[in-house]
């Protein structure tokens, strides 16, 4: 059964760790990500982007496979649908479909309009039992076509959005949507510490962007205060690298090597190896 994400989350900022948002984009990849989650015995977070949504044939769709793979494969470990970087208007049909969890992304909006918006969700979500994102600060790069500079939040916006009551919020502290270039400086933690002690120890944060962030960066932003990281582009290189390995070697074209269940095998695997791996530096594993 799909939960809110609020109760993994105050557990994973009163026990120091994070929990994992591991975007997916079909079945094998949710596949994955829950057998992985089941084996570690450490909650997760499904995040669905709107593209992805549109992409997997509705909202509707995702809710219904991902409620069959829980039933079908026996997983007890809590999950949670989750809007990633959702609109306004992505929002509501994502609650009306049966999502547990909401992002509403109004950093591109003023602070006022940020405000309003998030409020009329916060009513709305907590009616019904859902958790609920807000953000302040734009994430660097792009997502679903939406461009972001990677601006920092200002603590001060962060405490205004962070007292409407949301269930957590993600600040922009120079992070970065898809590959980091070269000469990326780092995570801003002067602003990370400032945000933290502006919307007090029990708010967790979401630290959007964790694909090629150092191990140390990341432990640290989990020690500020960070309680959910999100991870998508590092998926989807290892399970590009691994089909191409599969089809480069041949395999595609000896025996039944064409059948997509073993033409996506290696891939599938590729993701499980990389949440396990992520599951363990956020320190959820055990967690459930």
């Amino acid at each position: 059964m799909l939960v809110s994400a609020k109760e993994m989350l105050q557990k994973a900022r009163e026990g120091h760790y994070a929990v994992g948002q591991f975007n997916i984009n079909n079945l094998e990849w949710t596949k994955a990500i829950l057998l992985t989650a089941q084996e570690m015995n450490s909650p997760v977070i499904l995040g669905v982007s709107e593209g992805a949504g549109k992409y997997m044939g509705g909202y509707k769709t995702i809710v219904g496979m991902v409620n069959g793979l829980i039933e079908g494969l026996g997983i007890t470990v809590p999950v949670a649908t989750h809007l990633d970087h959702g609109s306004y208007e992505g929002a509501k049909a994502c609650i009306e479909a049966g999502f547990s969890s909401i992002m509403f992304d109004g950093s591109h909006y003023s602070i006022e309009e940020n405000i309003a918006k998030t409020s009329e969700l916060i009513e709305t979500c907590n009616k019904l039992g859902l958790s609920l994102e807000a953000e302040v600060g734009s994430i660097g790069g792009e997502e679903d076509g939406v461009v972001g500079m990677g601006e920092c939040a200002d603590p001060a916006e962060c405490k205004m959005i962070a007292d409407l009551g949301v269930t957590m919020l993600a600040a922009g502290i120079g992070n970065i949507h898809g590959k980091y270039p070269a000469n990326w400086p780092g995570l801003r933690f002067d602003v990370l510490e400032k945000i933290s002690e502006a919307v007090g120890d029990k708010m967790p944060l979401v630290l959007h962007g964790g694909t090629g962030i150092p191990d140390e960066q990341v432990k640290k932003a989990i020690s500020l205060g960070v309680s959910k990281i999100n991870v998508n582009t590092e998926c989807q290189l290892v399970f590009a690298e691994a089909t191409r390995k599969y089809i480069e070697e041949g395999k595609d074209l000896s025996g039944k090597g064409f059948d997509p269940r073993k033409l996506l095998a290696p891939g599938v695997a590729a993701i499980q190896a990389k949440v396990r791996e992520k599951i363990e530096l956020f320190g959820s594993a055990g967690k459930a």
